[in-house]
């Protein structure tokens, strides 16, 4: 792997199990993802976006072929050495949010860093939750939260650690247009300021234009990448 690169993937491939027999979901995939670089991968449902995107951040195993992630191997690597590599420098934003539910704005934001051991975690998911422009409902409960307002705070607490990488998956998927634009314009902005490389999974063509790269993806395979 080049000095200048976060993730790089070669030959992959998956195929998985189903009742009619074995479907290939990933095909023959290279791709390379550059420090500070924004992709967006796009493509009809059950193009293979989102299982690529969890083999990228390491939540998932290919059946053959090479992936690095900060230069570790991620294909010999068992479950608990893919998380310490990914523990602080990975980010995550899903579509379903993925909060700790009874808990606050807050809380959620901190918890991550708490974890990772972070002295001022407190002071950080403030200042954090402030960027996403939340910090009036840092005590409020997330059940109580708009799914606009839900999604900013898995956006605070995805930048909090202030991640080399940050992987998203369909981000606006479960919100209107005008939220998700908006999440949108805070994702591209915040990943600017923090020089946080960021792969985005979406099938809005319109974010694919933002990215400094567009990979768009047909039946497991990249049919561009520019």
């Amino acid at each position: 792997m080049e000095n200048n690169e976060c993730i790089s993937i070669s030959s992959l491939n998956k195929t998985v199990q189903t009742p009619a027999g074995s479907l290939d979901i990933l095909c023959d995939i290279n791709l390379n993802v550059k420090k500070h670089e924004a992709i967006v991968i796009s493509g009809a449902s059950g193009s293979g976006k989102t299982s690529l995107l969890s083999i990228m951040a390491g939540l998932d195993k290919g059946d053959s072929g090479k992936i690095a992630l900060f230069g570790q191997d991620m294909v010999k690597a068992t479950e608990e050495q893919r998380a310490r590599i990914r523990s602080g420098r990975v980010g995550f934003v899903f579509q379903n949010f993925q909060l700790v539910r009874g808990a606050s704005a807050a809380e959620n934001v901190q918890l991550p860093m708490e974890l990772l051991g972070v002295e001022d975690a407190r002071e950080r998911a403030m200042q954090a939750l402030e960027k996403v422009g939340l910090e009036n409902k840092a005590p409020t409960l997330v059940d109580y939260l708009s799914g606009g307002e839900q999604q900013r705070v898995s956006i605070a607490r995805a930048f909090a650690i202030e991640p080399d990488v940050l992987f998203a998956d369909e981000p606006t998927g479960n919100l209107d247009s005008k939220n998700g634009q908006q999440i949108a314009d805070l994702m591209f902005d915040l990943r600017t300021q923090h020089g946080t490389a960021l792969v985005l999974v979406t099938h809005e063509a319109s974010f694919a234009e933002r990215g400094d790269r567009q990979v768009k993806m047909q039946a497991g395979r990249i049919i561009s990448d520019a």
